[in-house]
């Protein structure tokens, strides 16, 4: 170790070794036993003052002087507590906030709320889905999703897509994790759908630079769903009934010490999403389609002794598209679902130590049937993981701590080609990866100064597939939190990433068609290089702000312009893939009214993202395809009576960009497109504004009847999701007249919903 970083070690450390000075540590729950989360801790002793923010599971810890101590705690929807305690040793305390409820029975209603979500260090985001159900969503259920792409650094991908794009990524840059196992496949047909049943989640944490060590393998974003782990103490039933898809989940106690919660979705839109789809087109041609989707949650919860909690996820998704032209004589079946399942226990040593390990196994799976004439044509792809972490909590002189080990086995299938009846020989191409990836981690979390706290991670990859390709990875990520008082903040933040399975796209759309591939065979990770900076401003009691930058570099990017398929004798991946690098940059500002009848936010982000291929553009730098340089959002709640609330979003982001033919030349008469620069053109500006409004026939904390009315692109606005270039010659073929045709999914679709819970 160079003498600098071990100088500055020694100062991370020097504060904490003080003799003076013991640990506190606490949790913060509700008077319903719930952890809560962001609560806000205010410590003076000594005429010092200490800052800290709960954890997801409601606790804190601060090294602070031995005396008297004030310990004030504030978290939205909740009454404030002080508490005085003569401060001499390690200390462990409980707190208990009660909901902040007035006599009058309207204020009980509008003051029983916390905040939608909460900012964490860093430009992390924690989401409370419960509080967000007035937020306007195209079938009446929340989306975890659009509500990410209503957030700074997250780019709209307009309608038609179910994809992420995150401070200039790529789709496949970004990781889903189900209570820690990975999601390979995250999105129901076009993104119409919520990916997953809101009702089995309790909550959501966002990072956009996955700057927790403890989570890898992609470049951009990590995204953590939590399913709820608090034993059912009585039976509960809730769901939600649409025209378009319902979903109900169960809440069962076995006894006191066990219990589980069931949940799953169908859809019954066979004969409804035709229509959808052709609404913003005169062209007819398919004349039969048919979908439907459907899932199921399943968590079980046992407390098997004081000390050790066993929790088993599952998930279990399955869609089918089909559809038949008697006119083209097509049939094309399509087909992708996904299954995980996780076992994890969780052991508490001590209210300083423990320790969770769990095994997962997660599958995705595509597969394209198509039938035309006599012609067979079939393409499928899957990707299997099995899996390990192990994640281990402690102090060391009261800095805390986290290490563990994890390991990955990977079994893929990029693409298995079948063709049959084109030639006079059937034809196959099938090819398989097996590969192995492991990982060690610590995040240690030092406070340098009474104000400036840091988190310090570090991830060492090893990552191998075959006998030539195997990489060690050295990854740092470095967090600075200065806490200037109780209103500013700010944080700086660097972050190396190595990513080893690499989404490739074959269409705008994100159809289920894409697919993964793993390094392997030459084809090198994916890395990105990211610093950020910004600061968190509470302005008033009720109104809050940020403010913040990055920039990111990125190498070994990956490209397959081929579309769906390309085949022949002599293709590989390894030879049709292209490699290239980019870079991306913006500035991201939000402002948020937190509390009182009217809530919401305005998000802004002024980005910039760009690609360079040599194959590409003649090897000159170009915009890549979501380079959006503006994105907004407005996101309005508000809450008329205990009856009825309103919510409202007004979205406005610049068009995606497209290659377009700059000119056009005869060959044999034919007219022959000419290309000048890759993404040289690009979408209309996307512009929607959707409406909702539930109605409450009885709203409790444990019952609830509600209807849900909500108008997706209230205003009817045509956004296109792709451009068709239909060319005309004239009598005598000397002249070409090329006009565009602008492809809409869906214009206004308004839906209503029935949400209970009893």
């Amino acid at each position: 170790m160079s003498k600098p970083i071990l100088f500055f070690f020694l100062f991370c450390f020097s504060t904490v070794f003080a003799q003076s000075k013991a640990t506190i540590t606490g949790n913060i729950q509700s008077s319903e036993n719930e952890s809560l989360l962001g609560a806000s801790i205010s410590l003076d002793v000594n005429n010092q003052h200490y800052y800290a923010i709960s954890d997801i599971l409601g606790s804190f810890s601060e090294n602070i002087p031995l005396g008297q101590v004030k310990i004030t705690i504030n978290q939205i929807g909740y009454l404030a507590k002080s508490i005085h305690l003569d401060f001499v040793k390690d200390t462990l305390i409980s707190i208990v906030l009660e909901k902040d409820i007035s006599l009058l029975k309207e204020v009980i209603i509008s003051n029983d709320k916390k905040s939608g979500f909460t900012n964490l260090s860093g430009g992390r985001l924690s989401f409370n889905l419960k509080e967000l159900s007035s937020v306007p969503t195209v079938l009446g259920t929340t989306d975890i999703i659009k509500l990410l792409q209503l957030t700074p650094g997250v780019q709209n991908s307009g309608d038609a897509n179910g994809y992420l794009y995150v401070r200039g990524g790529d789709p496949g840059h970004n990781a889903i994790l189900y209570d820690g196992t990975p999601i390979y496949g995250m999105s129901h047909l076009l993104g119409i759908f919520p990916f997953y049943n809101t009702d089995h989640i309790k909550g959501v944490e966002f990072d956009k630079s996955s700057s927790n060590a403890k989570y890898g393998g992609r470049l951009s974003s990590t995204t953590l769903l939590v399913p709820n782990k608090k034993i059912p103490s009585e039976l509960g039933i809730q769901g939600n009934i649409g025209i378009l898809a319902s979903q109900l989940t169960l809440a069962i106690p076995v006894n006191d010490k066990t219990g589980f919660y069931i949940s799953g979705r169908k859809t019954y839109i066979d004969e409804v999403v035709a229509p959808l789809l052709n609404s913003g087109s005169n062209n007819k041609d398919v004349q039969d389609m048919k979908y439907g989707f459907s899932d199921g949650n399943m968590t079980f919860i046992s407390q098997i002794s004081k000390n050790n909690l066993l929790s088993v996820d599952a998930f279990i998704s399955g869609d089918v598209l089909r559809i038949k032209d008697s006119n083209l004589a097509l049939k094309t079946d399509l087909k992708w679902s996904n299954f995980t399942v996780s076992p994890t226990l969780a052991t508490t040593f001590s209210p300083k130590i423990s320790m969770s390990n769990s095994v997962y196994f997660s599958k995705y799976s595509n597969e394209l049937n198509m039938e035309q004439a006599t012609i067979e044509f079939g393409v499928s792809s899957y990707v299997k993981d099995f899996g390990f972490n192990n994640a281990f909590r402690y102090s060391i002189k009261s800095v805390p701590v986290e290490s563990g080990v994890q390991y990955v086995h990977h079994n893929l299938q990029p693409q298995k080609v079948n063709i049959e009846n084109l030639t006079d020989n059937n034809t196959t191409q099938n090819n398989i990866i097996n590969a192995d990836e492991a990982a060690v981690f610590t995040t240690i979390k030092p406070k340098l100064t009474n104000r400036l706290n840091a988190e310090l991670g570090l991830r060492i990859n090893y990552y191998t597939s075959g006998s030539n390709d195997s990489y060690l990875h050295f990854q740092p990520r470095v967090l600075l939190n200065y806490i200037a008082n109780e209103k500013y903040s700010f944080y700086g933040s660097y972050n190396r990433q190595y990513q080893y399975l690499s989404l490739i796209t074959t269409s705008s759309v994100g159809i289920p068609t894409d697919f993964w591939i793993a390094s392997s065979e030459g084809i090198k990770p994916q890395s990105s290089d990211e610093f950020s900076i910004g600061s968190n401003q509470n302005i008033s009691k009720n109104i809050s702000s940020s403010l913040g930058g990055f920039y990111r570099s990125m190498k070994n990017l990956l490209e397959y312009p081929y579309g769906i398929t390309q085949f022949n004798e002599i293709t590989t991946l390894k030879n049709d893939l292209l490699v290239g690098k980019g870079k991306a940059c913006g500035l991201e500002m939000m402002l948020r009214k937190n509390n009182g009848k009217f809530t919401g936010w305005l998000s802004y982000t002024l980005s910039w993202s760009d690609r360079n291929f040599d194959e590409l553009n003649n090897g000159k730098t170009y915009f890549a395809k979501y380079d959006r340089r503006h994105n907004l959002s407005v996101v309005g709640m508000y809450d008329l009576n205990p009856k009825w609330n309103f919510g409202i979003t007004q979205i406005f982001s610049s068009g995606n960009r497209f290659t377009m033919p700059t000119s056009w030349y005869f060959i044999n008469n034919n007219p022959v497109k000419e290309y000048s620069e890759y993404n040289n053109a690009q979408m209309p500006n996307y512009i929607r504004t959707d409406l909702s409004v539930n109605y409450f026939f009885v709203k409790t904390n444990k019952k609830e009847s509600a209807l849900n009315f909500s108008i997706y692109n209230t205003f009817n606005i045509d956004n296109p999701i792709y451009v068709i270039l239909d060319v005309k010659v004239n009598n005598d073929k000397n002249t070409v007249i090329v006009k565009q045709e602008k492809k809409v999914l869906y214009r206004i679709l308004p839906s209503i919903s029935w949400r209970f819970k009893f």
